[in-house]
């Protein structure tokens, strides 16, 4: 059987998985979103990739994940390799483009910026605290304005005159957008203006103080707006390249990782059956009262962590 490498990326929003050869071709890959259910959503993921996976052909020999609930996910799911955002997007998208300089993601609730230099991540900047730039304030302006939020980009680039929406914060956004809705603003103009604000916020504020070097690759669930896509290449003065598995990217690097790593661990999709749960711990073995997260699965203690000494330390 042909060994290939599983990768799978948990947001916020969205958990996404992707399973490569060693060419780097992908096998089967899935989307979905996270529901604030991180264990529920990679058991669905899991699901949904062994639908498409050719089990008799191929053998998952090492696993890497990635995305803010990687440490959880990573032990469920028995990983071989667990790693950051910003190795994860940089690996994948240094792949696929070995002359990428600068790399802008735009997720559901945050967003980041890498530079890169010779292939390798030489500086980045995360924003998540202001919603504005992000695929969130994209979906609920959608809402308000009555369309599909993969409808905005077609609206966009219909428009000959942006309106102008104020990109400081969500906030003055929303503000801004209802007062131009109220005023009578053309549908399709208030739209691109929305996007042009998305753009303008992430520059402003994640990229504020960053060289921004082409060649440029915009990946995440927001690189698929077209709108948003014209925005930069407007405000940058060059071309933004959208690879059409971007959305997939940071699952694509975990993968890459776990290949490149030295650990192997067959993965054979048993997850969906089994029971996890994770449990809160306070430790009052020092003044530290460190949180433990343990995780237990079928009601035994698989792994924990959040201690900052040996004392809080759990046993499974």
């Amino acid at each position: 059987m042909e060994h290939v490498y599983l990768g799978i990326d948990v947001g916020s929003i969205s958990t996404k998985g992707a399973i490569l050869d060693k060419e780097n071709k992908i096998l089967s890959s899935a989307y979905i979103w996270t529901r604030g259910d991180p264990i529920g959503a990679v058991k669905e993921l899991v699901g949904r990739l062994e639908k498409t996976f050719n089990k008799k052909k191929y053998q998952i020999v090492a696993t890497g994940v990635t995305g803010s609930a990687r440490k959880l996910v990573g032990t469920i799911v028995g990983a071989t390799m667990v790693k950051n955002e910003i190795t994860a997007h940089a690996v994948g998208t240094t792949t696929f483009y070995p002359q990428v300089r600068t790399i802008l993601e735009i997720g559901g609730q945050d967003s980041k910026i890498i530079l890169v230099e010779n292939g390798v991540a030489v500086d980045y900047a995360m924003n998540t605290l202001c919603a504005a730039g992000t695929g969130s304030f994209l979906s609920s302006q959608a809402k308000r304005l009555g369309i599909e939020v993969e409808e905005i980009g077609q609206y966009a680039l219909q428009s000959t005159h942006p309106t102008q929406i104020a990109a400081r914060c969500t906030v003055f956004a929303e503000s801004d957008l209802v007062h131009k809705i109220q005023m009578g603003y053309p549908r399709e103009d208030i739209i691109a203006g929305v996007c042009n604000a998305v753009a303008a916020n992430y520059l402003n504020n994640v990229g504020k103080g960053k060289k921004i070097v082409s060649p440029v690759v915009f990946q995440g669930g927001v690189s698929k707006n077209a709108g948003v896509v014209a925005a930069f290449e407007q405000m940058l003065g060059c071309q933004v390249i959208v690879d059409e598995n971007g959305h997939l990217m940071g699952a694509i690097g975990a993968a890459i990782l776990a290949r490149r790593g030295n650990t192997r661990q067959v993965f054979d999709f048993s997850i969906e059956d089994v029971e996890f749960h994770t449990r809160e711990v306070s430790c009052s073995g020092c003044s530290n009262h460190c949180e433990v997260v343990c995780v237990y699965r079928d009601g035994r203690l698989i792994d924990s962590w959040g201690n900052r000494c040996e004392r809080g330390a759990v046993k499974a």
